[in-house]
């Protein structure tokens, strides 16, 4: 079934699905990593990176409502 998708709605489904799932996980498990054992060098670059993709999510939608 995926085959069958063109490669533009494929691309628009996995970043406007896939990359606000990644943040929310990549946060969640730092946040969960560092209750549980204090901050370290893996739990704040798995915040970092959730937030990264947050914010390239927030920074392409603002660009789209200036497009418009």
């Amino acid at each position: 079934m995926w085959l069958f998708l063109t490669r533009r709605l494929r691309m628009w489904l996995l970043l406007s699905v896939g990359a606000p799932l990644a943040a929310k996980l990549l946060q969640r498990l730092g946040t969960a990593l560092e209750t549980k054992n204090g901050p370290t060098s893996l739990s704040r670059a798995l915040c970092k990176g959730g937030e990264f993709l947050d914010s390239r999510r927030r920074r392409a939608a603002r660009e789209a409502r200036r497009r418009r």
